[in-house]
């Protein structure tokens, strides 16, 4: 472990997780998105235009060279924290992080569009997929077009431009699509606020973003940038159902006390606040030592996304009994975080698949926790 990897926000962090919380906080209320589960998308498109262009999150990860940002991995995971906490329907994690990172790998002007917000960017990939193996590719017919389907991609309901996979006898390339020449088939997802889609392609032209030498690579950063990066989204839905919980025990009154006075609940609750502060030190060093490039890299991704996936589902299930009746209900909005904690558990990779990777990283018996 590096220890010069800094687990707490820095002055420039601190402003940006302001400036995205305040946002939020006044664009991005329970009601509005609750509202996903209805099919109302609307709110994705008034949220996502001021991320992407006032604050210019679009293209955090884009160095200011390619017209981007400029900002690193600890930066992105600042954001993702944040807009865990408010479970907000943006495609951030999908276009600004791993489509992003993917398109660095080539030279391709959709890099500068996606930078500014014009366009959003999704990779063609299930995602639970952890691994290229787990991408289908399509196949390119003799006159250069592309065929084939892939299931549950997140964030292509969102997105101008699809990234593919298209296997060549040089090796795999990466081909970008238009999303209106291919057929999106919506299904229905656990979590509608990252709700996920069926594509099919069929006989569509597509332009080569990423040549095949650099392809594998590029989708190799882009799948583990992805899933370092998901676990500080996780610790933001962790955070939020934690600090949310204390605040209704602290007001709860039952058998003429309050509720938060019952010492076994203090216990859960202490239980609780420390395994979510191990989950935001585990998430900050991954995202640290992507920034910096740190031998470690692969081990912290492992570590976190192993960890933190697991915590934000036990957090947000407290939050639902420690609520009680409430917690139940529709229309208060701790199912929104117990959905987004169950689907990220298994996005790109289970906390199982990251556990074997860390076994055989670090040289474990894999039956060892």
């Amino acid at each position: 472990m590096s220890e010069d990897i800094l687990l707490l926000d820095t002055d420039v962090e601190t402003a940006l997780r302001a400036a995205v919380r305040s946002l939020l906080a006044e664009r991005c209320d329970p009601a509005s998105v609750l509202a996903a589960y209805a099919g109302d998308r609307s709110l994705t498109r008034a949220l996502w235009k001021p991320i992407s262009t006032e604050l210019g999150l679009a293209g955090l990860l884009i160095p200011e060279n390619r017209g981007g940002a400029g900002g690193s991995a600890r930066d992105a995971a600042v954001v993702l924290e944040e807009l865990g906490r408010y479970v907000a329907p943006v495609p951030f994690l999908t276009s600004s992080v791993i489509a992003a990172t993917v398109l660095l790998a080539g030279d391709s002007e959709l890099v500068g569009e996606l930078a500014t917000g014009e366009t959003t960017v999704a990779l063609l990939a299930p995602f639970s997929a952890a691994t290229v193996d787990q991408i289908p590719a399509l196949v390119k017919d003799g006159d250069g077009r592309l065929s084939g389907r892939i299931t549950s991609v997140a964030g292509a309901l969102d997105a101008n431009v699809l990234l593919a996979a298209v296997q060549t006898p040089t090796g795999t390339e990466v081909h970008a699509l238009e999303t209106s020449l291919v057929t999106v088939e919506p299904v229905v997802s656990l979590d509608m606020t990252r709700p996920l889609a069926d594509i099919t392609v069929d006989s569509v032209p597509g332009r080569v973003v990423v040549a095949a030498g650099a392809g594998l690579p590029a989708l190799r950063t882009g799948l583990a940038t992805g899933a370092a990066l998901l676990a500080s989204e996780q610790a933001g839905v962790a955070g939020w159902c934690l600090d949310t919980t204390v605040e209704y025990l602290k007001v709860r009154r039952q058998f003429g006390r309050v509720v938060g006075g019952f010492q076994a609940l203090k216990h859960r609750l202490a239980d609780l606040y420390v395994e979510l502060e191990s989950a935001r030190a585990t998430a900050r060093y991954a995202a640290g030592a992507l920034a910096t490039e740190d031998p470690d890299a692969a081990v912290a991704t492992a570590v976190a996304a192993a960890y933190c996936g697991e915590i934000a589902v036990h957090a947000a299930e407290e939050a639902v009994q420690l609520h009680g009746g409430i917690g139940m209900t529709w229309e208060y909005p701790v199912h929104l975080y117990l959905k987004r904690a169950k689907a990220d558990q298994i996005g790109l990779g289970s906390p199982a698949y990251h556990r074997s990777v860390l076994a055989e990283l670090v040289d474990l018996p894999l039956g060892r926790d």
